[in-house]
């Protein structure tokens, strides 16, 4: 991160802003309500045939027809006719998320939701210089603050409250100066985190060559070989099995198929997201459920017992995790819960399986076609699984063990690094655009 670093200044005078929450600015600056340097523009279209765009905290606003595949829709809407136009310039907010960032100045001509406001700045202002200082943490804040609403999924940030925020206002001179300096660095920031993703990634697929050698050829590499049997599956080692899942299960079922009421506390409901790829189960911030549906859930087969694999089935395919103790959840229908015969299986040999290349490939081979990203009890059934000596089985799973262990430890690390980058870049914006921090 030394390169990207810059040596701290300071401006040689400050004042009190007169805002307590923005503190401090640079004497020269001033600060002006929001509806001083930003009109509310309402240009609808006559026949919806603009481009389509969205806005997000992650990308800004993008063009929507970028992101969809050949035979997507672009929206659920019936026409566009009456969508709000858009300018290039021109700020877009979707008001139930500006709160997180979901605002953006439009590099696009178009039109977007009537749900969103539309601004446009006035006179001699920069509007880079406001992307930046409208998305950090300092001004979500604010927004949030301004929003209206009881829970956080339905705050709304309406064209009044927001004009009337205040907003810092260096000079124009100052406003180019600041969004060049923060272009320039971020973008190496970005870089920066682009290549540690890249490393990540190659990390991953290293793990996955890893697993798969191990699931399908063991660890001895003069070991004879014969025909699997399955003609997209290569040779096997001598002495292994090739057959269907369900032949080495005691079961095959999955978890709940009505949905209970959720609430902030309670016994935990286990979904898709709280296995991780790591085969981690997350039963601190998963959903949670009364005592009386999750008794009612529990008595129905929904609670999975130890030694039990739970397998992402329903939109991310192919996630699994052994239950290591007998925690106290159920599942949603959304996994599968696998039970091995441990004559046959050992619960770790079997995940490793299941998240193997070959076995994920043949998890979506499995659902091609179909309109939904879904795979049914009976399509678990008929995985085709691996299956070495109970001890060679053990023998894998050390390897498994130890090696993937060190992977995780690098993954770890350079998502610490990446974190840290996000961090330097979230700090070094608010510093810069409040003034804390002087480049010009």
């Amino acid at each position: 991160m030394v390169e990207i670093e810059t040596k701290v200044q300071r401006y040689e005078r400050y004042i009190d802003s007169g805002v307590e929450w923005l503190g401090e600015i640079p004497e020269h600056w001033e600060t002006r309500r929001v509806k001083y340097i930003f009109n509310e523009i309402n240009e609808r279209s006559l026949d919806g045939n603009e481009d389509l765009l969205s806005v997000s905290q992650y990308t800004g606003v993008t063009n929507k027809s970028d992101k969809v595949e050949a035979g997507g829709m672009l929206t659920n809407a019936e026409t566009l006719e009456g969508y709000k136009k858009v300018k290039k310039g021109d700020l877009v907010s979707n008001i139930m998320l500006a709160w997180n960032g979901s605002l953006g100045f439009s590099p696009f001509n178009g039109i977007t939701s009537p749900a969103y406001s539309i601004y446009r700045i006035y006179g001699d202002n920069d509007n880079r210089y406001f992307h930046y200082l409208l998305r950090t943490e300092l001004y979500k804040a604010e927004f949030k603050r301004n929003s209206s609403g009881v829970i956080e999924s339905r705050l709304r940030l309406y064209t009044d409250d927001f004009f009337n925020i205040e907003s810092i206002l260096p000079p124009l001179s100052e406003q180019t100066a600041i969004a060049q300096f923060l272009y320039d660095k971020t973008t190496k920031i970005d870089e920066a985190i682009t290549i540690k993703e890249q490393q990540i990634n190659l990390l991953k697929e290293r793990k996955q060559i890893l697993i798969h050698k191990a699931v399908t050829r063991g660890l001895d590499d003069s070991v004879n070989l014969k025909d699997s049997g399955v003609d997209w599956i290569d040779d096997i080692p001598v002495g292994w099995k090739i057959t269907y899942l369900k032949r080495y299960c005691l079961k095959v079922t999955d978890g709940s198929h009505h949905s209970p009421q959720t609430q902030y506390e309670g016994k935990s409901y286990i979904s898709v997201k709280d296995v991780n790829e790591f085969g981690e189960i997350d039963t601190i911030n998963c959903k949670k459920i009364n005592q009386k549906d999750f008794d009612d859930l529990a008595r129905n087969g929904c609670k999975p017992k130890k030694n039990d694999i739970l397998l992402t089935k329903d939109g991310t395919i192919g996630r699994a995790a052994i239950v290591n103790t007998d925690n106290d959840f159920v599942v949603l229908s959304s996994l599968g819960i696998i039970t091995p015969d441990l004559k046959e299986f050992d619960s770790k040999f079997l995940r490793y399986y299941l998240i193997s290349p070959l076995c994920v490939s043949q998890m979506n081979s499995l659902i091609a076609g179909s309109a939904l990203t879904r795979l049914t009890i009976e399509k678990i059934n008929r995985l085709f699984v691996i299956i070495p000596p109970l001890s060679e089985q053990k023998e894998i799973v050390v390897c498994l063990d130890d090696g993937s262990k060190k992977i995780e430890t690098a993954i770890g690390l350079k998502q610490q690094e990446i974190a840290k980058l996000k961090e330097y870049k979230s700090s070094l914006i608010n510093s810069v655009v409040t003034g804390k921090v002087k480049v010009c």
